[in-house]
Formats: structure tokens, C-alpha cells, sequence
């Protein structure tokens, strides 16, 4: 029976040793590194944001994220650990992860709704996807009219909330101007849009990404093209008393516009068969 026993752990050792392995690094896994040494053990709040104003220097945001962090979880009352969470979300916007960013700064303006730098955690949220550009986009240089506006749109509101919230605050003027900015980046991704129905005959699409610009982006850049895209529409659709329409509130406001003085490019009359009819009437 000795025999016996010894003989089938000798076929079973092969087999359980690699259970016995996995068992050991999962008791390494769960306890944690023993060699893993906290730095700031024993510091006060003070020298642990210190410590994260430091990395935040240096541009090394992950150890500026982890000190704040630390300083939160350990001393979470009291002025450095409320001004660790701003910290954090900007940390986060500088490492271009505009996800953290807003995440941090919406449970800041949660926790503290009515702290003082409660406007800043609004202005990051705007900045956060403001320039949120995607690794296609970097490398093709692409237009940011181009892209999918969900994210401007995103920044936008952010910025609105803050001027609407905090018409003093010392960013209201940098936010009002960005806001300007990206209306009219959206403002031509409709256009864009536009376009491209245009060229596929896609004329009611077009037409109606035109009016979208008239009516929510009145006071952008990309109102009079708008127009022009509007009045093309109706041609090719034979909507001549639409068409008359817009063409009086192109030429009253852009009495300049290439298509009212007939001083239309030959790529351009190509493209828009109308302009012969704006200069006969």
C-alpha cells in the first residue's frame, strides 16, 4: 500500500505543483508587496500637498494625483484636503484625460457648492473636453468643425453654467470668448454637414442643417453661408417663393455676398446653379 501511495504522488506532484504556485503569488497578490513602502507615512497634510505641488511642478501628474489622493483619503477635513480635490481635477486636465477631469470637478462642485474657487471646478469642466482631440484627429490635422460636436457642446454648456452662475468670477471673460469660439466651430460643423448632403443631392438634409444654424447659431460667422446653403436648397427643390424669401434676407444683411454681386467664382457657380437668378432680380 506504501508503495502504492508513494507511486501516485509521484503522477500527481507534476500536476499540483503549479496549484501550489498560483496559490502562493495569489497570497503575495492579496497581502501586497512587502517590499512597497509608503513615503509619506507619518507626514502632516501640509508637507503631503507640498509633496504634490511638487510633481505638479515637474509635470509628473500621476505621483502629483497620487499625494492629493493620499492627502484627501488621510486628513479628508480641512483646507489642503478640499484644496486637493481641485488640484486633482486640473492634474487630470493637464494629463489630458478630460473623463477624470470632469468626473473630479463635478464631485468638487457637489461637495462643495458653495466654496469660494467653486467656479474654477466649472471652468475646468469646460477646458476639459475643449480640447479634447482624438488620436485620429492629431495625427490628420483635422478641422474641428469636422468632428463630432458632442464634446463641444459639452464645454460649451460647462462655460455657460459658470458666466450664468458667476458673472464676477475672474474667469467669466476667458469663458465668455471661448464660448464664442465654439459656437461658431459648431456653427460649421453644420455647415460641414451641409455640405456633404449638398454634393449628394441630399437637398432637404442640407436645408435643414442650414436652418439649425439660422436658428440656434444666429449671431455665429457661419450665418451667411447658411443662407446660401438655404437658398440653393429651395432651387433645387423648385421652392421659388422660399427661395425669394432668403434671398431678400441675404441681400439686406450681406449686400456684399459673392452671390448677390454676381462676383461668383467659376468653382463656386459650378457648385450653386442659383447665382445666375440673384442677379436678375
Amino acid at each position: 500500500m506504501k508503495h502504492i501511495a508513494k507511486y501516485i504522488l509521484q503522477l500527481l506532484l507534476p500536476l499540483l505543483a503549479p496549484l501550489f504556485l498560483g496559490l502562493l503569488l495569489g497570497g503575495c497578490a492579496i497581502f501586497g508587496d512587502p517590499t512597497e513602502l509608503d513615503d509619506t507615512k507619518g507626514w502632516q497634510a501640509e508637507r503631503i500637498y507640498r509633496a504634490g505641488e511638487e510633481k505638479m511642478i515637474d509635470k509628473d501628474y500621476d505621483k502629483a494625483i497620487g499625494y492629493f489622493q493620499k492627502l484627501e483619503s488621510r486628513f479628508p477635513h480641512g483646507k489642503y484636503a478640499t484644496q486637493a480635490q481641485l488640484e486633482i481635477a486640473y492634474a487630470y486636465y493637464k494629463k489630458s484625460d478630460p473623463i477624470s477631469c470632469t468626473a473630479a470637478a463635478e464631485r468638487f462642485i457637489k461637495l462643495h457648492p458653495n466654496h469660494p474657487n467653486v467656479d474654477y471646478a466649472y471652468y475646468l469642466k469646460g477646458l476639459a473636453t475643449f480640447n479634447e482631440r482624438g488620436f485620429i484627429e492629431k495625427y490628420t490635422l483635422q478641422e474641428i468643425s469636422d468632428r463630432d460636436p458632442k464634446t463641444l457642446k459639452l464645454s460649451f454648456a460647462a462655460f455657460k453654467e459658470l458666466t450664468d452662475r458667476y458673472p464676477k468670477s475672474r474667469y467669466f471673460k476667458d469663458a465668455t470668448q471661448r464660448m464664442v469660439y465654439l459656437v461658431n466651430s459648431l456653427s460649421q460643423h453644420e455647415l460641414h454637414v451641409a455640405r456633404y448632403y449638398m454634393k449628394r443631392q441630399a437637398y432637404l438634409a442640407a436645408l435643414n442643417r442650414a436652418k439649425y444654424v439660422l436658428e440656434y447659431y444666429p449671431n455665429s460667422a457661419s450665418v451667411e453661408e447658411a443662407l446660401v446653403i438655404s437658398i440653393s436648397a429651395y432651387d433645387y427643390m423648385e421652392l421659388d417663393d422660399l427661395k425669394q424669401d432668403t434671398v431678400r434676407v441675404l441681400k439686406t444683411n450681406y449686400p456684399q455676398n459673392p452671390m448677390v454681386t454676381g462676383k461668383v467664382v467659376e468653382d463656386e457657380r459650378v457648385w450653386w446653379k442659383f447665382w445666375e437668378s440673384l442677379t436678375e432680380k
